[in-house]
């Protein structure tokens, strides 16, 4: 199991760097569209739309919603910054909000289970993961930004297992996901530590331990509840996995749970560091 999901785990990453640094930046926003697809299919089976039409309907959808935002964003010719980070600001808003979901499970879930309310939120994190790529690669920092982005979320999720697994004793967050660990989250965090060094030798000296640290670990803590969000949605749901099209990994939402949260705040936080 653990040879299958570090096959998985090199060939994605190898797939992701390629399109990332071969394919313009509208193309490769463009070619993560069936992605998010794919993503939002596992997201309808996880609240319960059985029938086919319902989760084509819901994907066309999500389609529409894509195309209004770009076409208010100015994409691809004018894009609009300040649009964009309007519309991230509410994104990592509502991700603090989903963390008090989190801490408050399973009582919580009055108020995010009922099915229409689990559907729109899939159309908003969704959407709003796709325009934090869109704006990483608007902003000066491009496809390197968006790979270190990506770089956070992975340490904190390789951290955290990799610690858990050696030293884990003490729940995270026993009723949302009991394999997780404060051992495991502390190992992610000290992997961000790693990140930091090893950039900080690399970047301007202007760029100094204090931003980076200022940008990284909210980053890698906002990756945690999203990774938390919907290992709650699936206890809530009775599935252990969101689909099985990653070997050894599951479904496209267990992998990217963690990106939905982070990249809005850091796509914020970068265009802070841009102005």
């Amino acid at each position: 199991m653990l040879k299958q999901r570090i096959i998985t785990a090199v060939g994605m990453a190898l797939l992701f760097v390629a399109m990332l640094f071969l394919l313009p930046s509208i193309g490769f926003a463009i070619a993560i569209i069936p992605l998010v697809l794919i993503a939002a299919w596992e997201w309808s089976k996880l609240i319960k739309i059985d029938s086919t039409a319902g989760r084509v309907g819901y994907l066309i959808v999500l389609v529409c919603i894509l195309a209004a935002a770009a076409f208010w964003l100015g994409m691809p010719d004018s894009f609009q910054p300040q649009r964009a980070h309007n519309i991230l600001l509410g994104a990592a808003a509502l991700w603090a909000v989903i963390f008090l979901w989190v801490q408050g499970y399973p009582s919580s879930s009055i108020l995010w289970s009922p099915r229409p309310i689990l559907g729109i939120l899939g159309l908003m994190l969704l959407t709003f993961t796709w325009l934090s790529v869109v704006s990483i690669l608007a902003s000066d920092y491009a496809q390197w930004g968006l790979l270190v982005g990506v770089i956070i979320v992975v340490l904190a999720d390789v951290g955290g297992f990799v610690a858990g697994k050696l030293f884990g004793k003490h729940k995270l967050a026993p009723l949302v996901s009991p394999g997780k660990t404060w051992e495991g989250f502390l190992g992610g965090m000290v992997f961000q530590l790693l990140l930091i060094a090893s950039l900080a030798v690399y970047l301007p000296a202007e760029i100094s331990f204090i931003k980076l640290s200022l940008l990284v670990f909210p980053v890698a803590l906002y990756s945690v509840v999203g990774d938390l969000f919907e290992s709650m949605v699936k206890r809530n749901s009775g599935v252990k996995d969101s689909g099985a099209l990653l070997p050894g990994h599951g479904g496209v939402l267990d992998r990217i749970d963690g990106i939905m949260a982070a990249l809005p705040l850091y796509a914020l936080v970068l265009g802070v560091y841009s102005s």
